[in-house]
């Protein structure tokens, strides 16, 4: 059994909370606010996870030092534009060497840094590891097969994460690539934008396997520029994250892109899903991103002029539809093929 913190009381890190207090280790969460700690420690139910209960087993504290202190691993679990403050308050209590398992997906706006490499900034004293992959908390807090990667600088760290977090209903890979991992798992949620202003309009599924299509060969073509691996988009943090962000009817992000589609403003759309619409939060350092490394990202250019410039979903769409002629895989030489095929006629 290992004691574990879990920093934040999002959906998430109590859906994760909930998957770690069953497989036997003690957990403690922790709120930053009061009201909210107060309610989930009586009612032991989160507002947007109905139908799954919070073990009595389960701590919760508003006390960060509390929810640290003789810790043997900690999740953080806090949104995105959180992270940086989250962690500056958290670093009176980090031990050397100490685990910190970031679950949270997205990019500083401001630094262009993974959400990783802002906690490690900050808490340079801890072992930064990353947990991502196709995970919606309202499935995994109730029990639904699930599968994840585990990141970290070692494999000895990455491999306790599995075996702290893997059970029958929550398999847990591991790699070395944390850059790749969090690439995929906050670029998707910009085009998870684009696909559920899609679905707004009232466009179909050839729209988006499209958007889904593109959208990934923009991921890998940033991604692999700024130094991830090619085969993590090919995988669970990847294509997988993505077609889950894009098609599920958990996703905020798609959620929102749905009520922009329908005409509502962003301000609007984050209002009514009443939760942190990620996207719009990396939407403008993805664009950045693909400027410094000088890559083309068109689904992601349209959805930040939709998004802050006021441009018409519609619009948007038809823009992208009616781009230049583009080659699909420019790795592909005609010249090797129809080599090929004279080759082939001459016998």
């Amino acid at each position: 059994m290992a004691k574990i913190g879990v920093i934040g009381s999002g959906t998430w890190g109590t859906a994760l909370a909930i998957l770690l207090e069953q497989k036997g280790h003690a957990v403690t969460i922790w709120s930053a606010i009061e009201a909210e700690a107060k309610a989930l420690d009586e009612d032991r139910v989160h507002p947007n996870l109905p139908g799954s209960r919070i073990p009595e087993g389960i701590r919760i504290t508003v006390e960060l030092e509390e929810a640290m202190e003789e810790k043997s691993l900690l999740v953080m679990a806090v949104p995105s534009v959180f992270v940086r403050a989250t962690a500056k308050r958290m670093k009176p209590w980090l031990k050397e060497g100490q685990i910190l398992v970031n679950v949270a997906k997205g990019i500083e706006e401001s630094t262009l840094m993974t959400l990783s490499q802002v906690i490690e900034e900050e808490l340079p004293m801890g072992d930064i590891a990353v947990l991502s992959g196709p995970s919606h908390a309202e499935e995994v807090a109730k029990g639904l097969p699930t599968t994840c990667v585990a990141g970290a600088r070692s494999q000895k760290t990455a491999e306790s994460i599995q075996d702290i977090f893997m059970n029958q209903v929550f398999r847990v890979y591991t790699s070395p690539d944390i850059l790749g991992i969090e690439l995929g798992g906050s670029l998707k949620n910009v085009i998870a934008l684009a696909a559920g202003i899609a679905d707004g309009l009232g466009y179909g599924d050839n729209t988006k396997a499209a958007l889904i299509t593109r959208g990934i060969a923009e991921i890998t073509r940033i991604g692999v520029a700024m130094g991830g691996k090619f085969e993590t988009f090919c995988g669970l943090t990847g294509i997988g994250d993505l077609i889950v962000t894009c098609a599920s009817i958990h996703s905020r992000n798609r959620r929102a892109g749905v009520l922009m589609g329908q005409g509502k403003t962003m301000k609007e759309a984050m209002e009514e899903v009443h939760m942190v619409v990620e996207g719009v939060y990396s939407a403008r350092a993805a664009l950045a991103l693909g400027e410094k490394y000088g890559q083309s990202m068109p689904i992601v250019e349209q959805v930040n002029q939709v998004l802050f410039e006021g441009k018409a979903a519609r619009e948007a769409v038809n823009e992208l539809m009616l781009r230049d002629k583009r080659v699909e895989a420019s790795g592909l030489m005609w010249k090797e093929y129809e080599e090929r095929t004279m080759e082939t006629a001459e016998k």
